[in-house]
């Protein structure tokens, strides 16, 4: 009779992955500590303004706030053009 073994993993802590504060590297900047709200509108504002010119898996979201927030969920920079960068970390700050 074979024997089978059984695994069980527990899922990670999510409040290991909350993110609530982000570093921003920007073009011609220094750096920047911004909240999650503040990235979000930042990033709003961005693509708002670049609706006819949006990065390919971002035109399947109706709304530039379903597109930030994929951004913030899935990626750390977004083309701003030649020569240029905006690149945002999630980072934990010592309380």
């Amino acid at each position: 009779m074979e024997s089978r073994v059984t695994k069980t993993f527990k899922m990670p802590d999510p409040l290991m992955y909350q993110q609530d504060t982000f570093v921003i590297l920007e073009t011609n900047q220094p750096e920047q500590f911004l909240t999650t709200t503040e990235l979000l509108n930042k990033l709003k504002g961005i693509l708002a303004q670049r609706q006819q010119d949006l990065p390919r898996e971002l035109q399947k979201f109706m709304s530039v706030e379903a597109q930030a927030r994929y951004l913030i969920d899935t990626s750390c920079e977004l083309d701003v053009g030649p020569g240029k960068y905006l690149q945002w970390y999630a980072v934990r700050l010592e309380k």
